[in-house]
């Protein structure tokens, strides 16, 4: 029977082949990015907070630096530097050792944050330890940093 169409002749249907994305695929990639942005935010994040402790700790060595230099300048004095956390100078001092000890102490509650830094001198014969401590901020637990030095 001839409705004259050739079956040879004629080209079999064409296939759609898919192009482009599905909207599926378009959201999962924007996931991956997401949570990779979102990873690199965090890394940020504690890179800075490192940053910010590598600091402190830097200014309270410069801090006991300083103090252990102001002893050995008083070398005569040096056993009144003797000082703890939350004490002020006492009233009798020498007058360099009382300045000293209040530039000293003036200097670590500017320098660090939140509930300032306190700073306690001991001596033990001519080896004397200086520990400085701070609260960066909020519910932070307490930083302490200690230098011992022979005068």
């Amino acid at each position: 029977m001839d409705n004259g169409h050739d079956p040879l002749l004629s080209a079999p249907p064409r296939q759609r082949t898919p192009r482009g994305f599905s909207l599926l695929e378009v959201l999962v990639g924007l996931l991956i990015l997401a949570i990779g942005l979102l990873g690199l935010a965090a890394l940020q994040v504690r890179s800075l907070q490192h940053n910010n402790d590598a600091y402190f700790r830097s200014q309270a060595t410069l801090m006991s630096y300083d103090i252990i230099d102001r002893m050995r300048a008083n070398r005569p004095n040096a056993s009144q530097y003797v000082i703890d956390f939350g004490e002020g100078p006492a009233v009798n001092l020498p007058d360099t050792v009382k300045t000293d000890l209040e530039q000293w102490k003036d200097a670590l509650a500017t320098v660090f944050p939140g509930s300032g830094g306190d700073g306690a001198i001991e001596m033990n014969d001519l080896v004397v330890t200086v520990r400085i401590a701070w609260k960066e901020s909020g519910d932070a637990p307490l930083q302490e940093f200690a230098t011992q030095s022979e005068l």
